[in-house]
């Protein structure tokens, strides 16, 4: 399957402007991944601009 970069940058909810994985869903999961961190685009808007990607804060992000 081709990467469709450009398509998934419109979509793409990582407000971190150094970040060389916005657009690249498959990479940005397996880095995070093995960082034990979720990627920004599963947490609420207001929660991703914290940069906190723990599970923690995940699942404080859903627990209100």
């Amino acid at each position: 399957m081709e990467c469709q970069r450009e398509k998934n940058r419109e979509d793409c909810g990582c407000t971190y402007a150094g970040c060389s994985r916005q657009g690249m869903c498959c990479a940005c999961v397996r880095y995070h991944r093995s960082k034990g961190a979720i990627p920004g685009c599963f947490f609420p808007r207001e929660a991703e601009k914290t940069y906190d990607r723990s599970i923690e804060a995940f699942i404080r992000s859903y627990g209100r």
